[in-house]
């Protein structure tokens, strides 16, 4: 069997084994991003997904001298960017800002460690529609920094911001959760 190196390049000659290949090996970073940008695990499968599709469909385009994960991740950003927008859209056009599920599944007393529990729960749901509500410009670089332990330098080639822009944006959506997170009862 060729090494993992030669992988992106049968990929881009249209090798589905090759590219089959690079999909289980990135798919589960893949997810984690999207889920963490869009804040929705159902979302995310189906962005994961459409995310696959569109590289399928542009294997040909792809560089193989440019890193499959990084070519691959440039495709899931704009891939939650328009569902980004799509969701404002339907928002807007149905005017409704969001349906939280309520918290109804209390189960037994309620001892120290289920109110734990539910308050993790609670806070961590609060965190990811506070990451899913920042601007794509402060979203994408948290993420890419934080979620993948991506450098500035390599998070502003990623997204062709400088590596101060980087920082600035990343500092702002930190600022941005943290006040998020501080508003929340």
């Amino acid at each position: 069997m060729e090494d993992e190196a030669s992988l992106p390049s049968r990929a881009a000659r249209g090798d589905r084994a090759a590219f089959t290949v690079l999909m289980e090996a990135t798919k589960g970073d893949l997810h984690r991003f999207v889920r963490r940008y869009v804040g929705e695990d159902d979302d995310a499968y189906d962005l994961v997904q459409e995310t696959y599709v569109a590289a399928w469909l542009a294997i040909r385009r792809y560089d193989p001298a440019r890193p499959f994960p990084v070519w691959l991740r440039a495709i899931a950003i704009n891939k939650c960017r328009d569902w980004s927008r799509k969701r404002a859209v339907r928002r807007a056009v149905r005017g409704v800002m969001g349906l939280d599920a309520p918290e109804a599944l209390a189960v037994g007393e309620d001892a120290p460690a289920a109110e734990t529990q539910l308050d993790d729960r609670r806070r961590m749901a609060l965190l990811d529609r506070a990451l899913a509500a920042l601007p794509d410009a402060l979203k994408t670089p948290l993420l890419l920094a934080t979620l993948e332990g991506r450098s500035h330098a390599e998070v502003a080639r990623l997204i062709g911001a400088t590596p101060k822009a980087v920082e600035t944006r990343i500092a702002r959506a930190r600022r941005a959760l943290a006040a998020a997170l501080d508003r929340s009862p």
